[in-house]
């Protein structure tokens, strides 16, 4: 056979197309399990990214501040933010302070951001 002919056979051949993918139950569980983990990975990361979001408060600085009677988280966090959400500046605040809960003691002591 030439080359003449080789390339005659070769250019004369039907294109063939591809078979059809046919997926079995299982291979169509093992996909959909693998799109829904992709999904939920996706959706992890989001908020993860959403909790890693800039602090509400961006400090420059801390500064200490002792509790006096009658005062709370809230009434601190409307007084060094007034402009924010005071759950958001009471979040931030008891990240600085490793508070387990928002019970202030009078002559406490806390760190608070301060504004930038």
């Amino acid at each position: 056979m030439t080359h003449h002919d080789m390339t005659q056979s070769v250019t004369t051949c039907p294109r063939s197309h591809p078979p059809a993918v046919h997926l079995t139950r299982r291979g169509r569980i093992l996909l959909l399990a693998v799109l829904v983990s992709v999904l939920f990975g996706a959706f992890s990361l989001g908020r993860a990214g959403s909790q890693a979001a800039p602090e509400v408060l961006q400090a420059a600085a801390l500064e200490q501040m002792t509790v006096q009677p009658g005062e709370s988280l809230w009434t601190v966090a409307e007084r060094i933010a007034p402009d924010n959400d005071p759950r958001e500046v009471i979040a931030q605040i008891r990240r600085l302070n490793d508070l387990s809960d928002s019970t202030l003691r009078v002559g406490q002591q806390l760190l608070l951001p301060v504004p930038a």
